[in-house]
C-alpha cells in the first residue's frame, strides 16, 4: 500500500488542495453580505409658533390702538408698543406687572381722571367669566373651585390652547359633571 500511496502522491496531494480551494471558495461565497450603515438624521421637531396676543391700549398713551403681543407680556410691555405714556398719564393706578390676554383693553387714565372706564381685563362684559382669559384668582370666584383647580385650569389651557367650549373646561382633571353644573351659568369663551 505504500506503494501505491508513494506513486500517487502528488495527484492524491494536488486533489486535496482542489479540493480545500473549492471548499474555501463555497465559505467566501455564502458568507454573510454586510450591508453599508446608513446614518438617518432625525426629522426635526418643529417648534411651536409663539403665542401672540392682540390687545387694545387706548387712554393716556401716544399712540393707542391694537398691537399684537407675545403671549406672556405684561401691561408695561403694551404701554411701550402704544409709544410710551403722554406727560399727564396716571400709572400709579395701573398695574403694570398684570399679565395681558387676548383681546383686553388696557386703559390708562390721565391724573386727576375721576373715573377709569371698564377695562375687559378678565371677565367679560355679561359678568361672565373667561376661562380662557381668566387670571387664578378669577377662577376661583367660581363655585368649587379652589386654589389647585384654578392652576389646573390654567395650566390646561396654556398646555393645550384656548378652551373651544365652556364644556371643554371637563378635560382638566379634577373637574367632572358636579363642578360643571355649578358653573355653567357663570363661564364663557371667547
Amino acid at each position: 500500500m505504500a506503494e501505491v500511496v508513494e506513486r500517487f502522491r502528488v495527484p492524491i496531494v494536488g486533489a486535496l488542495c482542489c479540493l480545500l480551494v473549492s471548499a474555501g471558495g463555497v465559505i467566501y461565497l455564502r458568507r454573510p453580505v454586510t450591508q453599508p450603515i446608513e446614518v438617518v438624521e432625525p426629522s426635526p421637531i418643529p417648534v411651536p409658533s409663539p403665542v401672540q396676543v392682540a390687545v387694545y391700549v387706548t387712554g393716556a398713551v401716544q399712540n393707542p390702538g391694537v398691537y399684537r403681543l407675545p403671549g406672556e407680556s405684561r401691561v408695561q410691555d403694551a404701554l411701550e408698543a402704544a409709544g410710551g405714556p403722554t406727560a399727564n398719564a396716571d400709572l400709579d393706578r395701573v398695574n403694570l406687572a398684570q399679565r395681558v390676554h387676548d383681546e383686553d383693553q388696557i386703559y390708562f387714565p390721565e391724573v386727576g381722571e375721576e373715573s377709569i372706564p371698564a377695562s375687559s381685563t378678565g371677565g367679560s362684559p355679561e359678568g361672565l367669566i373667561d376661562i380662557n382669559t381668566a387670571s387664578a384668582g378669577e377662577l376661583e370666584e367660581l363655585p368649587g373651585i379652589g386654589p389647585a383647580l384654578a392652576q389646573s385650569i390654567i395650566d390646561h389651557r396654556e398646555s393645550h390652547g384656548p378652551f373651544g367650549s365652556i364644556e371643554e373646561i371637563m378635560d382638566v382633571q379634577g373637574i367632572g359633571q358636579g363642578v360643571f353644573d355649578d358653573i355653567r351659568e357663570l363661564i364663557t369663551v371667547r
